[in-house]
């Protein structure tokens, strides 16, 4: 084979091994969320959040949803709590989180409140609209967004 028609082979080989985004990226899943206790926490999105449960494996696992959001709890059995290979230790809290867009959120605070929800701050206004954070047991980050009308 001549060095042209081994160049071209070549890079026709790394094009086609290179999966492209679209390809390979089938679309939006969930969010994953690191828990201590997975009953609990099941017990908080759907008794306090209103969310539905699709799966559980206790104690290990279990999936909770509500309208296109799936959120995967994963306790410290589950194979997405694993430890990460350098012996890192996969914790909730953090600072991402999940945004569930609400009605009516300056009237709701005081309610969530009484029913012994831990707040992160106080309601915060902006020119896209409110939203304040409040925790999960375990520590994992939830805004409540209401958006500008």
């Amino acid at each position: 084979m001549n060095r042209a028609a081994r160049q071209s082979s070549e890079k026709s080989d790394r094009s086609n091994s290179e999966a492209k985004p679209q390809e390979f990226i089938r679309g939006f899943w969930g969010v994953r969320y690191q828990v201590r206790d997975v009953s609990r926490s099941v017990s908080f999105y759907t008794r306090q959040l209103g969310f539905k449960t699709d799966r559980e494996v206790l104690p290990a696992f279990a999936q909770v949803s509500i309208g296109n959001l799936k959120l995967i709890l994963s306790g410290p059995g589950a194979s997405g709590s694993r430890p990460m290979p350098d012996g890192t230790h996969q914790e909730a809290g953090g600072w991402d989180r999940i945004i569930l867009e609400v009605d009516n959120l300056e009237s709701r605070i005081d309610e969530l409140k009484k029913a012994g929800l831990r707040f992160r701050n106080e309601l915060e206004v902006g020119p896209g609209g409110k939203q304040i954070q409040i925790e999960d047991p375990d520590g994992n980050p939830i805004e409540l967004f209401e958006p500008a009308h």
